[in-house]
């Protein structure tokens, strides 16, 4: 008896400035050993090249073909899938972004009904001995917004508060990041007579913070500069001098619900304030 292949599809991002995958060619190598077979949606914006995916094992299909892919195919994306009204009919695996009533919930999952599609959402996806979620962008998340915090002290020493930090482009890889942050936090060291920022992450122990934390490590500020905050050092509430007296603070809590505020504004009127940049991860 044969047992026919199951076919994924890994189709073409379409949100704005998107250029990450929910499958890697190295994923994609994996899973054709295992007996997979991986279609793989020709790309404009992914980061990694068509031909990386092919010499993979992966099977080079058109651009935005999903739509038409026999329906046993399982289509696999990372973010939300266009604002269209067709049903859906595939099985579908991605960060739908459904389930805690974001704007547009109803209108994305009456189309699954409508079609008798199934959803598995990324974000829901849990190890079943442990029950922590197996794919989360927290660590990453943390690291990129400590980035632009970082940027955006050194860009307001530099440029002084009137003029916001100009937009980014997506990076082609973690280095050129780091060179980038890096080369900016030592303008701003020079207007600062050679101190880094003093850079007070609260959630630090999570994977948001840890991403943080990892990246203010890697462009060379120093652990007596990095404050380590979690629930043990707020659970007391806010607002917290220590936050006034830091020069970047970074929120990487999860917040299911309302606790004291950390900061406010009329509490960083009050006294010296050193505080110039709030990077809110959460």
């Amino acid at each position: 008896m044969t047992t026919s292949k199951v076919t994924l599809h890994l189709r073409s991002e379409t949100k704005p400035l998107e250029h990450r995958s929910a499958l890697t060619p190295t994923t994609v190598r994996q899973l054709v050993a295992h007996g997979f077979e991986v279609h793989v949606e020709k790309s404009p914006v992914r980061i990694f090249e068509d031909s990386e995916y092919e010499a993979a094992g992966g099977i080079l299909v058109p651009e935005g073909r999903w739509p038409n892919a026999p329906s046993d195919h399982i289509i696999i994306g990372l973010k939300e899938l266009p604002e269209q009204d067709f049903p859906l009919s595939h099985t579908h695996i991605q960060f739908a972004h459904c389930y805690k009533r974001q704007a547009g919930w109803e209108q994305i999952l009456s189309r699954f009904a409508a079609g008798k599609g199934t959803l598995y959402d990324l974000e829901f996806l849990e190890d079943p001995i442990s029950g922590k979620r197996v794919a989360a962008f927290g660590y990453h998340a943390g690291y990129a917004g400590a980035a632009l915090a970082i940027m955006d002290w050194a860009w307001q020493l530099e440029h002084g508060g009137g003029k916001p930090l100009p937009g980014k482009d997506f990076y082609q890889n973690e280095g050129a990041l780091i060179r980038e942050v890096k080369a900016e936090m030592e303008k701003g060291v020079t207007k600062t007579g050679g101190s880094p920022p003093r850079v007070l992450v609260i959630g630090a122990w999570g994977r948001c913070g840890k991403g943080a934390l990892d990246l203010c490590r890697a462009v060379g500020i120093p652990d007596e500069n990095l404050l380590e905050w979690d629930y043990p050092h707020t659970q007391k509430g806010g607002p917290f001098p220590e936050i006034r007296e830091s020069d970047i603070f970074i929120n990487c809590i999860y917040l299911d619900k309302e606790i004291p505020k950390f900061v406010t504004e009329e509490f960083l009127r009050q006294g010296h304030r050193r505080l110039s940049v709030v990077c809110d991860v959460s």
